[in-house]
């Protein structure tokens, strides 16, 4: 069991921070012995009792550090740091120690970040820079775009998981990896063109026709497209007049296709609910172009097709980001075409603030998806996890880390498909090596020309199959997340531990796994269980 010590002020933070590192732990309490105590930069003091780990998270000076002559020799105000070769980008104040560096370096790794020092059985771990701090801001911010390929917040807690387990104390988990699995892999798909028809020498037409004939020929020249995918291109635009008429087929109303590219793996499709709404942004009025040409009533029966197959419809919000009610009426007329009670939402554009996912919550949503990047991929909030966002009470926020066109279109990062592989290739390695889920955005025609992305569409689902991937819908992984949070801990006697899971209630998932880290020799092993089950450590 660990004791946590923090301010009132963090508490919520605390208590995010330990549902996505799923181990025993408390608010610090003076009348019981711990054997890890986990202190904050801004508590008010230290403990009086003794631990066999003490671990003092501070981005200034302690009053720890002139007990133990911990000598700081610099601080400044956001830094990079180094933890086992990963850059671990730190937000808020950080220091550097006069000792030799251990763990954790700043800069080139000259300088220690990190003070780690054993006595007969205790060990007492200083980290420069306060860990909740961190945490608030990857929840209530997020991460800039050039730390995007950095699971900064997963890697604090591993930080934190190792400090624990180098002490040679041994340490109970329910990590994010479903039994049966490495991780899980959410594939979804935002529905922004259902019908080229409906787009008539519009500017969507035009960048069509341009990216078709002139951008393909360029791409061609550049060796980022092959002969084959020009002359699809070519064709596709000389048969634009004649989809027009309706005697040539319409090239993007061929979306649920991916019910047979993805061969039989479930997936998420988010509809938007009407037409020529492009809603308000932060700054007014949003864009006359945000307005989609489609809304769901015209895809009514493709809707109905995809339902049956297994897929989940999901809303592309307009206004639900920043309205509730309007946001409810959106929720509606998407279940008027489902007749689903329970929604989750991802908005259109990605819009989102700091009080989107309350008034979300208000509108009914039981998760949202909007947690990504439009001009890059990676991690926003810095996990793989699904959290639930500090302005909300139950809503959880499902992650989106790898889209198409953040990957592929010029004006973001305009990459080659092996250029594209290698920006994914660390992503999916991460996933496999600490679980979480791994969410997929391909929209719906990025299938067809002049996109043609599906061939590293199928690669990729290819190679999150051959890692181990649970693929399920978004409602899915978050209902897994959901049973892994309700899950408690228990002391009983003989220094063993009962784990209670509480919320079972999202139907047939896998089970989770209770994971022991051993004291002695390293390693761990894992026990599956559904409802209760008893760990001895």
């Amino acid at each position: 069991m660990l004791g946590v010590i923090a301010t009132e002020a963090e508490e919520h933070v605390v208590r995010e921070f330990f549902e996505l590192f799923k181990t025993p732990w408390e608010f610090y309490k003076d009348n019981r012995h711990y054997d890890v105590i986990v202190c904050s930069g801004t508590s008010p003091k230290l403990p009086s009792a003794a631990a066999r780990l003490l671990i003092v998270y501070a981005g200034g000076e302690t009053d720890c550090d002139d007990e133990r002559n911990i000598r700081i020799e610099s601080q400044c105000r956001t830094a990079d740091l180094s933890y086992r070769g990963r850059r671990l980008p730190i937000y808020g104040n950080a220091v550097t120690f006069r000792q030799t560096p251990t763990f954790l370096t700043e800069g080139a790794g000259c300088k220690a970040a990190a003070y780690l020092h054993r006595s007969g059985g205790t060990v007492f771990a200083r980290v420069g820079y306060d860990l909740f701090h961190e945490i608030e801001t990857l929840l209530r911010s997020g991460q800039p775009f050039h730390n995007a390929a950095v699971p900064t917040l997963d890697l604090h807690i591993s930080l934190l998981r190792d400090l624990v387990v180098c002490s040679g104390l041994p340490l109970l988990e329910i990590p994010p990896v479903p039994w049966g699995h490495s991780f899980i892999a959410c594939l979804t798909h935002d529905l922004d063109h259902a019908s080229i028809r409906r787009h008539f020498f519009d500017s969507t037409i035009l960048g069509f026709f341009y990216r078709a004939t002139l951008g393909t020929a360029i791409n061609a020249a550049r060796g980022r497209t092959t002969a084959g995918n020009v002359l699809r291109n070519w064709a596709a635009a000389a048969r634009l007049p004649f989809m027009y008429l309706g005697v040539a087929r319409d090239i993007w109303s061929d979306f649920d296709r991916y019910l047979q590219l993805e061969q039989g793996r479930p997936s998420t499709f988010f509809v938007i609910p009407f037409q020529n709404r492009p809603g308000r942004s932060a700054e007014g009025q949003a864009p006359r172009n945000r307005g989609t040409k489609y809304d769901v009533s015209h895809i009514a029966e493709k809707v109905a097709q995809l339902a049956a197959a297994g897929s989940e419809i999901g809303l592309h919000g307009i206004d639900a980001w920043a309205d509730s009610a309007k946001g409810h009426e959106e929720k509606c007329r998407i279940r008027d075409f489902t007749a689903k009670e329970t929604l989750g939402v991802r908005m259109h554009w990605l819009y989102s603030d700091e009080k989107s996912p309350a008034v979300l919550e208000q509108a009914g949503f039981i998760y949202d998806s909007t947690d990504g990047y439009n001009n890059t991929v990676g991690y926003r909030t810095g996990t793989a996890q699904v959290f639930k966002p500090l302005s909300a009470r139950g809503l959880l926020e499902l992650p989106m880390h790898i889209m198409d066109t953040a990957l592929f279109y010029p004006d973001y990062l305009d990459l080659s498909a092996q250029e594209a592989w290698e920006c994914v290739a660390p992503m999916l390695d991460h996933a496999a090596d600490a679980g979480g889920v791994t969410t997929v955005n391909w929209h719906d025609r990025s299938i067809a020309p002049e996109r043609l992305w599906g061939k590293f569409y199928i690669r990729l689902l290819d190679e999150l199959t051959r890692r181990g991937a649970w693929f399920s819908t978004a409602s899915q992984a978050v209902a897994w997340f959901r049973k892994r949070r309700s899950a408690t801990f228990h002391e009983i006697n003989g220094g063993a531990m009962r784990v209670i899971v509480s919320d079972n209630t999202g139907g047939n998932l896998p089970a989770l796994r209770a994971r022991i880290h051993r004291s002695q020799g390293g390693g761990y092993f894992d026990t599956a269980f559904e409802y209760k089950t008893e760990i001895a450590l």
